[in-house]
């Protein structure tokens, strides 16, 4: 009965969602003809009918859904996810794209009844944790084009794989709910499998002169070593590495297309941190003898996918993180060549707390690199003039607040270059020529960084206001010590949680009865109020040092 699913049908957009008492049923309502999707609450199992089945004089429940994500099978029961609202975040080469403003999960568990008691506890640790996950922020569709591929990687598709569903399209490492969709692929159910990515979609207009300009900034989050701060760090053994991040700026103009992607991801060798309740866990180099052969798989990769890389490293040369760079940069003296390129910039010493304007000296540093290696651009016939052969791969320690700064100001420097070649600018002018223009140009890269560092340590980005104001303020100074502690409370406390939901939803971790991964959360009043007192003496202790950042800072300007 599955055959009946027809690969050339578009996604359906929206559906009604009804609850009988044995079963949940799928039905198009998008004036779309296809079969409804009965899902039964016993085990999950998936039949297509040609009608809504009587509901034996029961009134069942219907509302309204705009996706299915996927369905997660557990130990006893089978798990349903489907989007039930949705907000446009605007559009992606003239799709509209959406926005997830609410998941919800559907259990299929009848089936636990008659389960024995331990496997009925494990199974509620684990759906425990589908709660946690219904609130993931940053989810990303389009029903009519794949998000998951840079503008460049989608105009090189074949015309036969322009004609294949969504998800055969989709890059793997992007698509958040991939491992969901598997049991939909075995039932070939390709109209109701919609690609999700977990990032950021901003976009803006703005008139220059009689141009009108159309920007976009879409962050794509990698799921192959996916997580939270200090729960992931570094590589797996196989290069992929902690909150690995494709960022592509797009621009319209007059018919022309122009984009630019850049990458950042955590120091590519086998290292971690340990949570321990201190503010800055020790940093741990695992397995240093395998960190050459980590490092060239990783760039290997990178390479294949990319082109040239330009590795810019901004991490202290002095601590514990003195050591991770010099371990990065002695792995990766093997692989140095006209491809592959390594630069040191040490963030802190050179700009301080306040100084980023000194991220010009990067630049002079990597300019060569970047106007060697170009960007993608369409004319206004729609043909491919120019295209981007390199990368730069941009690191901190957490790959966030640092990062964002930086990648920040090469977009700014690639888009200036851009609006050049295209007339807009001359030889002289730049974004900041233009006060709206610049202004609209901060917020989309500071909302980009809030974005990926919500994901990653559960608080907006820090050094946030000089992305979107251009300078260090005091109040930003004050926010950034509030959100340095929060980061502090969730990877002690919330974190460790929420691990192991996403290690759930990713299928890092393959439910069996034989293994038993339920988080050992403190339960006794005891542990709680250690917490809390712990959390506490931390926030009064944030609150003097940075009211004391706070006065030194007229100081820093002179």
């Amino acid at each position: 009965m599955l055959a009946k699913a027809d690969p050339s049908q578009k996604l359906y957009t929206r559906m009604r969602l009804w609850e009988t008492l044995d079963q949940y049923v799928v039905e198009p309502s998008d004036g779309s003809s296809g079969s409804c999707l009965a899902i039964s609450r016993l085990d999950g199992t998936m039949t297509l009918l040609d009608e809504i089945p009587n509901s034996g004089g029961r009134t069942p429940k219907i509302q309204t859904i705009f996706g299915v994500v996927g369905i997660l099978k557990l130990l006893a029961g089978s798990y349903l996810f489907v989007i039930t609202e949705r907000d446009c975040a605007g559009s992606y080469l003239g799709h509209p794209i959406f926005k997830v403003s609410k998941l919800k999960v559907f259990p299929c568990d009848y089936s636990l009844k008659n389960s024995p008691e331990e496997q009925k506890k494990m199974e509620s640790e684990f759906s425990a944790m589908l709660k946690v996950a219904e609130k993931t922020p940053g989810l990303y569709f389009s029903y009519d084009v794949n998000i998951t591929l840079s503008a460049q990687r989608l105009n090189d598709l074949g015309d036969e794989s322009r004609l294949l569903p969504l998800w055969r399209q989709a890059e793997p490492r992007f698509v958040w709910n991939n491992f969901m969709l598997e049991v939909l692929i075995d039932n070939k159910l390709d109209q109701y499998m919609l690609p999700v990515i977990q990032g950021s979609f901003q976009n803006f207009q703005s008139a220059i002169g009689k141009d009108t300009i159309d920007v976009t900034l879409i962050a794509r989050r990698c799921t192959r070593r996916t997580g939270t701060r200090m729960w992931r760090r570094g590589a797996d053994s196989d290069g992929y590495v902690a909150n690995f991040v494709e960022s592509e700026q797009i621009v319209h103009l007059n018919g022309y297309t122009a984009s630019f992607v850049q990458v950042r991801g955590s120091m590519p060798f086998l290292w971690e941190q340990i949570v321990d309740l201190t503010y800055k866990p020790k940093f741990e180099i695992v397995k240093p003898e395998e960190a050459p052969r980590v490092v060239e798989r990783h760039f290997l990769d990178l390479r294949k996918k990319y082109g040239n890389v330009l590795a810019v490293d901004l991490v202290n040369k002095h601590g514990g993180e003195g050591r991770l760079s010099e371990k990065f940069a002695s792995a990766v003296q093997n692989i140095l060549s006209d491809d592959v390129r390594y630069v040191h910039f040490d963030f802190h010493r050179i700009c301080g707390h306040i100084h980023f304007e000194r991220l010009s000296i990067l630049y002079d540093q990597i300019e060569d690199f970047l106007v060697k290696n170009r960007y993608y651009l369409l004319n206004d016939k729609g043909e491919k003039v120019e295209a981007q052969i390199g990368i730069v791969r941009t690191n901190c320690i957490d790959c966030l607040d640092r990062t964002n700064v930086t990648q920040s100001m090469i977009g700014r420097k690639m888009l200036e270059l851009q609006l050049q070649r295209l007339g807009v600018f001359d030889a002289n002018q730049t974004i900041s020529s233009y006060p709206n223009f610049d202004d609209c140009f901060k917020i989309l890269w500071a909302t980009q960084g809030d974005d990926i560092s919500i994901q990653y340590s559960g608080t907006p980005a820090l050094k946030g206001d000089f992305v979107r104001y251009g300078k260090r303020t005091s109040q930003g100074i004050l926010k950034d010590g509030w959100n340095a502690l929060m980061r502090y409370y969730l990877n002690n406390f919330v974190d460790g949680t929420k691990q192991d939901a996403i290690d759930l939803l990713q299928g890092h971790y393959i439910v069996s009865v034989s293994r038993d991964m339920a988080p050992k959360r403190p339960t006794g009043k005891v542990e709680a109020i250690a917490s809390f007192r712990v959390a506490l003496v931390l926030i009064a202790m944030g609150f003097f040092f940075t009211m004391m950042s706070l006065k030194r800072a007229p100081y820093d300007h002179s």
